[in-house]
């Protein structure tokens, strides 16, 4: 059997490679423009690499009974490690993927294709502008993981698309969004402030020491209308190899402290990593 050899190629937005990992036999790293964006291992879906990307995954988990189909948006597609993911744990789930990158959908699918059951239908658009023409009350679980480059977009952070998240999932439904940032947290604590003005139960889940603003890091943000089981998240992420806390209730309005929802005319994308924050190679 031949070795996997590495695929690069130029997409709409920067340069992809997908690179082999040595560990596991059909497991795969996408980066675009040196910096991580997806981690797949074929032969087992629900392996979540990336740290983030398990906390995510562990939200996933907790929002229904177990095994219990899903309709999911997933603003951003990556390598679509998440849809893979649900697919395999909550099977029958419908889910649609917007990412705006053709050429990197085309790579993905090309050498990393999607079972055929796989309930999972893929948009070439811009995240927001699909969004703003999704059916109201059409999905439970909406997953935004976009980054331009290594950061989010300044359309994907303020108040009008959160109430455009809001619009689109039903009254028991979650957001969930990757974010990154680092001490003073002035994007991060704007942002709980955008989505605490939409949602009812704003969550954040992160690592100590980014919470400490001793590096910068992901963050995960969770919004609901209704309670969420932060005990059992508190639970999973405690038992991760790189354990987080999950922050929510006084606790986050104190973190967030006077921080204003963002308006779309005041829209900024999330800070520049520093430099060795997220790339490889």
């Amino acid at each position: 059997m031949e070795e996997p050899i590495p695929v690069t190629r130029v997409v709409d937005h920067g340069t992809a490679k997908l690179m082999p990992d040595v560990d596991r036999e059909r497991a795969w790293l996408l980066t675009v423009d040196g910096a991580p964006q997806s981690y797949v291992d074929l032969d087992d879906p629900a392996h979540l690499e990336f740290e983030y990307a398990r906390r995510l995954g562990h939200v996933l988990d907790v929002v229904a009974e177990p095994g219990r189909p899903l309709d999911a948006l997933h603003l951003g597609g990556g390598a679509l490690t998440l849809p893979r993911y649900l697919a395999a744990t909550r099977p029958g789930s419908r889910q649609d993927v917007v990412e705006a990158d053709r050429g990197l959908l085309d790579l993905v699918t090309e050498h990393l294709p999607l079972p055929g059951d796989s309930g999972v239908t893929l948009h070439r658009a811009d995240a927001r502008a699909w969004l703003e023409g999704a059916p109201d009350g059409s999905a439970d679980v909406l997953v935004a993981d976009v980054f331009g480059g290594s950061r989010v977009p300044a359309h994907l952070t303020s108040l009008a698309y959160a109430r455009e998240a809001a619009r689109v999932l039903r009254p028991d439904g979650v957001y969930l969004a990757n974010l990154a940032d680092a001490a003073p947290f002035a994007f991060l604590r704007s942002q709980l402030a955008t989505f605490a003005a939409v949602f009812a139960e704003p969550v954040l889940i992160a690592e100590p020491g980014v919470l400490r603003g001793r590096r910068f890091g992901n963050a995960v943000l969770v919004a609901a209308h209704g309670p969420l089981d932060t005990a059992a998240l508190a639970r999973r992420t405690a038992a991760d190899a790189f354990p987080a806390r999950v922050e929510h209730g006084a606790a986050l309005r104190e973190f967030t402290g006077d921080a204003a929802p963002v308006r779309d005319e005041d829209a900024v994308p999330s800070p520049e990593p520093p430099d060795g924050a997220f790339r490889i190679g």
